[in-house]
């Protein structure tokens, strides 16, 4: 940190010392080319240093349109965790116990170069006995142990982090952490992955034009997945699609109203559709692979995004507020100013046709907008915004006249009216006259429990001062400090009156029992001065 510039950080976390010393060094001797670089440059590039469990972590961050600025953001996705390949000899004990068996005697073919390498896994190509081809991801021996590590540290630096600096609690470091473990825990998993692969199958079991691969349940593990390769066109350009017979157009629009059939019909939907997990088949279908991040919207999160397209279409700004509002939870905020950068923002796409509407133009107006209120999106949201960005920009690739927006209404106006139909409309009185008759139900028995813990004086407020704790764990490391000095003062009070005293064991001619009590006077001193330096109170 202290080499890339963040020395200041590294002030404030506490942590400096001796390891500021030693970190100036390095500081030095890179001051003239660190000094020119932009923040999210250097951040990135010390990311990068940090290794696997780090560059994760710079992947994840990229996700957070909420929290960055566009600059940071394509900064931090310039971060792949292209690695290395372990040799197949040291994974070869891994597929061994996975698969129960030799892998070149489990299937009829096995490619012991690795197809690709990342961080945490590495895939190899392979033909089942019937003649079926395969990928085989294998996950990294020990990575466990290394991302568990890494991870304890960064979480001790996020607890530290919002404690020294309040200016940090806006991002919520403690809660990005937390997301992160539950992503690399996911990634780990290489079962789950395959459970996901089943659910998109079943989701897209009746559409043709999509193809998700198939998985091997009886090779597959939480180390080891097996599934049906898909042999397509991936990442390439508009001209080779057209050479090889495809239509970019087609598959721009396809591919747009896939994913957005995950996200409004299913509320479960890919969220990394970059173009290397997209692939373009015969007959203009598209198949997609590497489900190990997903992303899930509850059915009154997926209302709430259709509220809010709709209000955008229709230039509602009461409806815009209160989709934000409802994002906003329980945080403090100034609702007339949020109120008057809605309108701001409504007026800013006033002008535009809507096929002229850019969608990634337009949630990173929505999240700096956001950011300018010290409002956080919702956890679920995040993936989405970042998957219908990157959405938006794989159609442009294909296709220079493709409109996310074209696409987006249709579903929307499709959802708007489907609320309004009268089935739609009787369960949703139902639901409303069961909730309303539930809370009179329960409304007595919870003011009789109020009354009674009111009576007995144990009603509690929980209060959660970060900074109250800290100062707690001050105050209880000073009182130890000077019970040690007690204790030590004591002890040298102690043994210089048993070295007056005669008789007794001695060693080297001194009273034995005073000398033992100096020698202990003399660690506790090292310690309590050793303490004292370490706290930083010099």
């Amino acid at each position: 940190m202290i080499r890339y510039g963040w020395g200041d950080l590294v002030r404030l976390l506490g942590i400096s010392g001796v390891l500021e010393r030693a970190g100036r060094v390095l500081h030095w001797h890179s001051t003239s080319e660190i000094s020119q670089l932009d923040a999210p440059v250097r951040i990135r590039r010390a990311l990068e240093e940090l290794g696997p469990t780090f560059v994760k972590l710079g992947q994840l961050l990229s996700t957070r349109v909420d929290l960055f600025p566009p600059h940071w953001i394509a900064e931090f996705e310039k971060l792949h965790s292209h690695v290395p390949a372990v040799p197949y000899e040291v994974l070869h004990p891994s597929l061994l116990a996975a698969l129960k068996g030799d892998p070149v005697e489990v299937f009829a073919e096995f490619d012991t170069v690795p197809l690709a390498a990342a961080s945490i896994a590495q895939v190899y190509r392979a033909t089942l006995k019937d003649g079926t081809p395969v990928v085989v991801k294998v996950r990294r021996p020990g990575i466990e142990s290394i991302i568990q590590a890494d991870l304890r540290i960064l979480e001790h630096a996020a607890k530290l982090l919002e404690s020294e600096v309040p200016e940090s609690r806006r991002y919520d470091p403690v809660q990005i952490v937390s997301q992160f473990r539950r992503a690399l825990s996911r990634e780990l998993d290489l079962a789950k992955e395959a459970r996901n692969i089943d659910q998109f199958s079943r989701n897209f079991s009746d559409d043709p034009l999509v193809q998700i691969p198939r998985v091997f349940w009886e090779f597959t593990s939480d180390r080891v997945n097996v599934q049906e390769e898909l042999v397509g066109l991936s990442g390439v350009t508009p001209d080779t699609l057209r050479a090889n017979g495809l239509d970019p157009q087609i598959l721009a629009a396809r591919g747009a109203n896939t994913v957005l059939r995950m996200v409004l019909e299913h509320g479960y939907f890919h969220a990394d559709p970059h173009p290397g997990n997209v692939f373009f088949l015969p007959e203009n279908r598209i198949g997609m692979i590497d489900f190990g991040m997903v992303g899930m919207l509850t059915p009154s999160r997926r209302n709430q995004i259709v509220d809010l397209l709709h209000a955008l279409v229709a230039k509602d700004e009461q409806g815009l507020l209160q989709v934000f509002l409802e994002w906003s939870g329980d945080s403090m905020i100034d609702e007339e100013r949020l109120a008057y950068d809605v309108t701001e923002l409504l007026q800013s796409y006033d002008n535009l046709e809507l096929k002229d509407i850019k969608v990634g133009d337009l949630l990173n107006d929505i999240t700096s907008m956001m950011r300018d209120n010290d409002l956080l999106l919702p956890a679920d949201l995040i993936l989405l915004f970042k998957t219908l960005i990157t959405l938006e920009g794989l159609g442009q690739q294909l296709d220079p006249e493709f409109h996310m927006v074209d696409h987006v209404t249709p579903f929307v106006e499709r959802i708007i009216q489907q609320r309004y139909t009268p089935q739609a409309l009787i369960a949703r009185g139902r639901k409303s006259l069961r909730d309303t008759l539930e809370v009179f139900a329960d409304l007595p028995r919870d003011l009789r429990h109020l009354l009674r813990v009111a009576r007995r004086g144990k009603m509690k407020i929980d209060l959660d001062l970060k900074r109250l704790d800290h100062f707690g764990h001050q105050l209880d490391g000073a009182s130890n400090r000077l019970t040690m000095g007690i204790l030590t003062a004591s002890l040298v009070v102690g043994s210089s009156i048993i070295m007056t005293v005669e008789g007794g064991p001695q060693l080297f001619g001194l009273p034995f029992f005073g000398l033992v009590g100096f020698l202990i006077a003399f660690f506790n001193s090292l310690w309590i001065i050793f303490s004292i330096w370490r706290s930083g109170k010099h």
